[in-house]
Formats: structure tokens, C-alpha cells, sequence
């Protein structure tokens, strides 16, 4: 699979049960190889939890220090994973306020596609099937989170308010939370930035829509686990916390970049296109301009800057991790 243009050299970092040499073959430099069993149905034992009132979820903060128990079946995966959230370079903000198909069309643009939920997972849990990246107790200085919610004004936000979606920005720059890298080297995994990826689910109301939701954002009352996922949301929801990543097949494969439901339906890119309201190559375009620093768009064009990724104002500021929040919740996100 092609590279993002003008993507630099990813981390270095050894993925489980594979090495550095073979991962290089495998991938493209911006990319982690991820080679392993992921398990469908997995079991932990949280040792310590409370009860988010508002999101209605129950955080567990500690799980028992062993490796998930995995009650389900096991399926070999073999695929390539971006290192970081969309643009995938570190140092630059993830780029936010994309709708399912607009995030599948840039993956094609670079020659990739939209991860899977279990690709996702995998990625996040490493071989031990772990509840987090980085181990078993959860760690909002790790994986930016814990922040208390803000209000938005979602106006301002549908109409892409520059100054309300910087406001509302509470990220960190990719690759700039040293400890939060999964075993196979994949970085910024849960929490910061809430991640879209592809449903593999059928049937019931988690398959009623092809996009699916992982990782959780970086407000105080999300559990930002590996695991757990959102399925209420359609393709064309998009946020100021939500982002995403990109896959691919290894050692040179073609990639096709339609979902495995879109597969399995018979859709072609055209209609993918359609719904995202650019084409790929009009985004390839985007990615050259970018790359010569020539992405400019009129302050009223939203289209051509979701497509450069300038939505977000020029006052963001980056958080500190862990948000430094109460233990009482004030969350309005479901997660």
C-alpha cells in the first residue's frame, strides 16, 4: 500500500511475535505491522470501578495484572496499521470533525483503507489482551484524558465554528504521549481523540450502521479501554473529539478501500464518494497541496477544509494529559 504523501518514518517500535526487519517489509515506514490472534469474546477482572452518573457507565480503574482470559474464538489477523491518528504524523493534532465516508475516502487517498473494529482492538491490546495499551490500570496522564466537559455550543459546531471547535479542543500533538504505545508499537490508541473505525458486526442494533466508534475521547467519565465500542452513531456523524486511522494490507497486497460491509453489498467507490462529497483523487490533490503547504481554503469553504484539515481555530492549545478533573463527573458523552 502507497504512504501518505510527504509522511515521514514512523517510530521505531517491535511489534509481538514479530520482527523489526519483517515489519519494515511488510508495511510502509508510516505504518505498524500487527500479526496475532484476536480473541471475539474476552474476559477481565476489575479490581476497582465507580459509576459515571451522567454517561451511565461503570469506569474501571484497575483490572487483575494477567493477561485477558479469552472465552471466545480466536482469529489470526496479519495487516498494517497507521502509527498515529489521521494525518498520521507525529507531531501534527489529529484531525477531527470527519464523517465516516469522508475519513474512508482520505484512507484511499493514501493507498489505505478504514481499520476494523477488531483490527482497532488487536492493535490496542497487544498479544496479552490487555484492557490498555500501556498495562492494566487505567492511566489518564498515559492516554490523554480525564477532562471535565465543556459545554459545546453544537451550533457553532455544525456550522464549524473555528473558534468553538478550538475552545473545545482538549488533544495532544500524536506521538507526544511517550507511554502510550501499544505492544505493537501503535501509538495514541484509546482516549485524546475518539476513533471511527469499521463495523464487522451483523445483525441487532450494534449492526445497524457501519460505523462504529473506539477508544474514547478525553473527558473524565470514559473508560478509554481497548474493548468497548459505540454503535449508536451513523456515517454522517462527525465531532470535535472524533478521529480516526488507517489500514492496509501487508507485504504489498492491494488494499481495497471499501468496508467489509460495503464489500459483502456491493458497493463501488463512486457511491462512497458521493457521500463523502470529494472524490479520491480531488483528495490526492488535497495531500499534494498540503505537502507543499499550499492547503488554503476561503474562511467560508467548510468542504475544502475538512478536506485540508484546517477546520480547527487558530487559539487551540494543546491540554495537558490527565485534565487534572474531580472524581465527580460532569461528561455529556456516552462512552
Amino acid at each position: 500500500p502507497a504512504a501518505e504523501p510527504g509522511a515521514p518514518a514512523a517510530e521505531p517500535g517491535t511489534p509481538g511475535g514479530a520482527s523489526a526487519a519483517a515489519e519494515e517489509q511488510a508495511c510502509p515506514a508510516d505504518m505498524k505491522l500487527v500479526e496475532g490472534e484476536y480473541c471475539t469474546e474476552v474476559e477481565h477482572s476489575c479490581l476497582r470501578s465507580w459509576y459515571d452518573k451522567s454517561n451511565k457507565k461503570t469506569v474501571c480503574e484497575e483490572f487483575a495484572p494477567t493477561p485477558g482470559r479469552c472465552t471466545g474464538e480466536k482469529v489470526k489477523k496479519r495487516y498494517c496499521i497507521d502509527t498515529y491518528e489521521w494525518p498520521n504524523k507525529k507531531g501534527e493534532r489529529p484531525e477531527v470533525m470527519n464523517r465516516f465516508h469522508q475519513a474512508q475516502v482520505k484512507c484511499a487517498a493514501a493507498g489505505k483503507r478504514l481499520c476494523t473494529e477488531s483490527e482497532w482492538t488487536l492493535a490496542c491490546e497487544g498479544p496479552e489482551i490487555k484492557p490498555f495499551p500501556y498495562g492494566y490500570s487505567r492511566d489518564a496522564t498515559k492516554c490523554n484524558g480525564d477532562h471535565l466537559w465543556d459545554d459545546p455550543d453544537m451550533k457553532k459546531v455544525a456550522k464549524r465554528d473555528p473558534a468553538e471547535l478550538a475552545r473545545l479542543w482538549k488533544g495532544v500533538r500524536s506521538g507526544s504521549q511517550a507511554q502510550c504505545i501499544s505492544d505493537y508499537g501503535v501509538a495514541d490508541l484509546p482516549a485524546n481523540t475518539d476513533e471511527v473505525v469499521a463495523s464487522e458486526t451483523t445483525g441487532g442494533w450494534r449492526g445497524k450502521f457501519d460505523s462504529v466508534h473506539t477508544g474514547g475521547p478525553w473527558y473524565k467519565g470514559v473508560r478509554n479501554q481497548c474493548r468497548p465500542k459505540i454503535y449508536t452513531h451513523d456515517e454522517g456523524f462527525y465531532y470535535y473529539f472524533l478521529s480516526f486511522r488507517c489500514c492496509a494490507e501487508p507485504d504489498d497486497k492491494t488494499t481495497d478501500p471499501r468496508t467489509p460491509r460495503q464489500i459483502q453489498e456491493g458497493w463501488s467507490m463512486d457511491r462512497v464518494e458521493r457521500l463523502a462529497q470529494f472524490t479520491v483523487e480531488q483528495m490526492r490533490g488535497k495531500l499534494e497541496l498540503k505537502q507543499q503547504g499550499k492547503c488554503e481554503c476561503r474562511a467560508t469553504d467548510i468542504l475544502c477544509k475538512t478536506m485540508c484539515g484546517t477546520l480547527l481555530g487558530p487559539n487551540a492549545v494543546d491540554a495537558t494529559p490527565g485534565g487534572g478533573a474531580p472524581a465527580a463527573s460532569t461528561s455529556g458523552e456516552k462512552r
